[in-house]
């Protein structure tokens, strides 16, 4: 693609001459920007991607896939509705479990201490099968908590003052004793076995899991839960399965899916980091005018050298490629450098996150902000090697216009007062 003559003639003008310190100090400028644009990119966009996944792995690990309400706020029999579930084909080839759930409000409380929580019932089994990937139990196993025995997020815990085996008290408003003086909130008192971390703040503050026939108990719904969650092997056979559920329950049911549940959430998520894209994408938009820059003024510091070169034979095509060249070479320099420095921070952000925070003194990503208790990481290929090639591209794009003026040059204008 490029002769011998060309590719020694565009690296020699990218070590400009004492004379023409001022064009080099432009090109390198030019490299190091293009180099620091695809490093931020493929970190951010890195650590969008670990967010995405992080916080729908968390979000779809505690609600299920696909979720079954009822439309009069408590499903009885679901026994025999999660039976009929089972046998549906659709659902039975692409589920790996079906959870009951019963969930209420309540207010938590020990020695003056209090905060608001969500009491999960759950049968314990269950809760060992959807608490097994990224999520650390602490205390008595959960194959060995027995009713009344509670198991509560690290960080409500921590909230609390609780150490294991203390009692906390639990107060419902919505299943209160009528008096003559009004509804009395039920309490009753619970001790707690083990506590779990699931990395998602909001969870682990807020959740208390109990077992299923115990939560029936105490939220005054004996013979009911108040959704059922269906787990997939493969989040991309949600619609199907939701479709057939759709089909397979009578009127009265509500199917709906992790989608349908956060579509707020994931929308905003991904609006955020194609903005963010776009934002820092000007940064290898900007190096890519400096090499415009740098490459107008080569051309013109360079105008006697092209003449005598056109003199002596060599093409126009030949002098186009020789500044492209000269200009490429920033850029894939800069992209190589860039997705290696990328790539090294995004894989250690963790690390580097606590080293700066143990420089600073300074909590640089507070969990109960961000909902994640570590800055997580996702490196995909696609997109690394996509960014650079960016500004790759970018890069030729930018050398268009000066190896353009550089083809154009008439060598008996140039060379007429010499």
């Amino acid at each position: 693609m490029f002769t011998k003559l060309e590719s020694k003639i565009a690296f020699r003008y990218l070590r400009a001459k004492r004379k023409e310190g001022f064009v080099s100090v432009i090109s390198w400028v030019s490299l190091i920007g293009i180099m620091l644009g695809v490093a931020t990119l493929i970190v951010v966009m890195s650590v969008m991607a670990g967010f995405h996944d992080a916080l729908l792995s968390r979000i779809i690990g505690m609600n299920g896939h696909v979720v079954v309400y009822h439309g009069g706020g408590v499903i009885t029999d679901y026994d025999f509705l999660i039976d009929k579930i089972k046998q549906n084909k659709v659902v039975s080839a692409s589920m790996t479990g079906v959870v009951p759930v019963l969930e209420g409000q309540v207010m938590v409380s020990r020695e003056g201490n209090n905060s608001g929580a969500i009491v999960r019932g759950i049968r314990m089994d269950d809760l060992a099968k959807i608490t097994g990937i990224g999520t650390k139990i602490y205390g008595t196993s959960l194959s060995e908590i027995r009713g009344g025995q509670l198991v509560m997020g690290m960080a409500l815990a921590r909230n609390l003052k609780l150490t294991m085996n203390d009692e906390v008290s639990l107060i419902s408003a919505n299943q209160g004793t009528p008096t003559p003086f009004g509804t009395m909130p039920r309490i009753m008192s619970y001790p707690v076995k083990s506590t779990f971390m699931m990395g998602m703040y909001e969870y682990d503050s807020g959740y208390i899991f109990m077992d299923l026939e115990t939560a029936q108990r105490y939220l005054g719904t004996p013979d009911g839960v108040s959704h059922i969650d269906i787990f997939l092997k493969d989040a991309k056979t949600t619609s199907a399965v939701r479709d057939a559920l759709r089909d397979l329950l009578p009127g009265g049911f509500v199917v709906r899916d992790w989608r349908d549940l956060n579509s707020g959430f994931v929308g905003a998520l991904q609006v955020e980091r194609n903005v963010m894209f776009l934002i820092l994408m000007l940064i290898i938009i900007v190096a890519a005018f400096n090499i415009i820059s740098s490459l107008v003024m080569m051309v013109k510091d360079k105008s006697r050298d092209i003449a005598v070169l056109r003199t002596f034979g060599v093409s126009r095509r030949s002098m186009m490629k020789i500044f492209i060249l000269s200009g490429t070479s920033i850029g894939v320099i800069g992209a190589i450098l860039g997705t290696v420095l990328g790539v090294i921070v995004a894989t250690y952000i963790e690390q580097i996150r606590q080293g700066i925070q143990w420089m600073t003194g300074r909590n640089l990503f507070p969990p109960e902000m961000y909902y994640l208790s570590e800055l997580p990481s996702k490196l995909e290929i696609t997109s690394v090697i996509g960014i650079a090639l960016t500004a790759i591209i970018l890069a030729f794009l930018a050398t268009l216009y000066p190896a353009w003026r550089a083809a154009k040059l008439d060598p008996v204008e140039v060379l007429r007062y010499e």
